[in-house]
C-alpha cells in the first residue's frame, strides 16, 4: 500500500482520538456536529458532504455545491469502517502502512463496502465509546480527517470540554 496519511502515525492517531472523547452524544448534539461542519464547508466554499450518524442513524446530512453523488458512496464505506473496528478511517489505514497488511484481507471484507480513506472520526463517549460518527467526504483524505477533527475540536471547545 502507497504511504498517502499526511505522515500521521498511529500513536498520534490514538491519543487524538482520545483527545476528541465527548461528554455525551444526543441526538441535538449530533445535529450541532454537523452544524458546525456545515458552516466551516459554507465559509471556505469546500466541495463536501457531511454526515452525523448515531451509530447507523443519520441524524444530519448536507451535500454542499461540488460535492457529487459519489460521496455518499465513500460516507457509507467510511462508515462501515467505523462501525466495525471504533476506530477513525485514517487510523485504520496508517495502522495498515505501519504494519504491513492489507486492511481488507485481514477483515475479509470487500473495498467496494468498505473505505478506509480519512474523513470517518468515531464519536466517542467517555465511559460508553463508540455513540456516532462524524464523516466527511469531498477532499484528499488527509484534509477530510483534518476538517473532521477540527469540528469536532469546535465543538468540544464550544462545550468548555475540550481537554
Amino acid at each position: 500500500m502507497v504511504e498517502t496519511t499526511g505522515g500521521f502515525t498511529s500513536s498520534e492517531l490514538s491519543r487524538e482520538a482520545q483527545t476528541l472523547q465527548l461528554l455525551s452524544l444526543t441526538n441535538l448534539e449530533a445535529i450541532e456536529i454537523g452544524e458546525i461542519a456545515l458552516n466551516f464547508g459554507r465559509e471556505r466554499e469546500l466541495p463536501i458532504a457531511i454526515e452525523v450518524r448515531l451509530k447507523e442513524w443519520i441524524v444530519f446530512h448536507a451535500s454542499l455545491p461540488g460535492s457529487k453523488p459519489e460521496n455518499d458512496w465513500w460516507i457509507g464505506r467510511k462508515a462501515a469502517v467505523v462501525l466495525k473496528t471504533g476506530n477513525s478511517t485514517m487510523f485504520e489505514r496508517v495502522n495498515a502502512e505501519e504494519q504491513g497488511f492489507d486492511w481488507y484481507e485481514k477483515h475479509g471484507v470487500a473495498e467496494e463496502l468498505y473505505a478506509i480513506h480519512g474523513g470517518a472520526i468515531p464519536l466517542n463517549v467517555k465511559g460508553l465509546g463508540l455513540a456516532g460518527i462524524l464523516l466527511i467526504s469531498g477532499l484528499p483524505q488527509v484534509e477530510d480527517h483534518l476538517l473532521g477533527v477540527e469540528v469536532i475540536a469546535e465543538f468540544l471547545a464550544r462545550k468548555g470540554e475540550l481537554a
